[in-house]
């Protein structure tokens, strides 16, 4: 038997798994914040609709992150306040944020968020830390796919300049 190939849960994390966990866990909270101060912001149901799931996605891998690192004798981050419910239409026009603005930060959080999951997983020993940013992984993919889906549904997409190189075949 090698060293660390008993139970997993039963074994140290090392300090990569430590921070990963803890940084990731910081940043969790802090998307839950920013999704539940742009819901205030949105207009748009598809993406009100997607934003909690994003609150709702964020809480329950707070929840467990915070199990793993408490049963491991390590600290939390703090927790920002929940920002208090605005109606949209008591937000000044120019100081609300568009449903595109909204769209395309929450693209950027979840794609920040597939990066997170996969470094933390490259730097895992313990396997049942692996499988849990496995399986946040790919919760942010499906979430991804929605947003994609959402942004090109109602022409928010703005790609990068796309590259057509066909040959043309001469006959």
């Amino acid at each position: 038997m090698g060293i660390l190939s008993g139970n997993p849960k039963d074994e140290p994390m090392h300090y990569g798994e430590v921070f990963s966990t803890w940084n990731y866990l910081f940043s969790a909270k802090n998307a839950v914040a920013g999704y539940q101060l742009q819901l205030n912001h949105a207009g748009d149901e598809d993406l009100k609709k997607l934003l909690k799931e994003g609150i709702e996605a964020g809480q329950e891998e707070a929840k467990q992150i915070e199990t793993l690192l408490k049963e491991n004798g390590i600290g939390l981050p703090p927790t920002p306040p929940e920002p208090p419910q605005a109606c949209l239409d008591d937000i000044p026009t120019g100081a609300r944020m568009p449903d595109p603005a909204i769209s395309a930060a929450l693209s950027t959080n979840i794609a920040a968020g597939l990066v997170a999951c996969s470094t933390a997983i490259g730097q895992c020993i313990r396997e049942d830390v692996a499988m849990m940013f496995g399986q946040f992984h790919m919760q942010k993919a499906q979430l991804g796919a929605k947003v994609l889906k959402l942004n090109k549904e109602k022409g928010w997409l703005i790609p990068p300049p796309l590259h057509k190189n066909k040959q043309e075949h001469c006959d």
